[in-house]
């Protein structure tokens, strides 16, 4: 079934290796439209006013540090490492 377009899903599962109260309780992935992926992650919670919800969160699997702000829209001009050396040193 290699002609399936995952673009735009995800799913998440439980955690059934979870060890820790910080590790989430569901884990999964997805892919945007746009193509890239990103690992899920969501711990189930109650609200103060005793409503259950899930809290998420989403990270790039690429992880570069750099792809993944270039790829979120973020990023700067490249990193010069020139060590500029001259009468304004001194």
């Amino acid at each position: 079934m290699s002609d399936y377009d995952n673009r735009g899903r995800g799913a998440l599962f439980r955690n059934n290796e979870k060890t820790e109260e910080a590790h989430p309780d569901y884990r999964g992935n997805m892919t945007t439209d746009d193509g890239p992926e990103y690992w899920l992650s969501a711990w189930l919670k109650t609200s103060k006013a005793g409503v259950k919800y899930m809290a998420l969160r989403i990270k790039p699997k690429n992880t570069n540090a750099a792809q993944s702000k270039k790829a979120a829209g973020g990023g700067s001009a490249p990193f010069d490492d020139a060590i500029p050396f001259g009468a304004e040193f001194r």
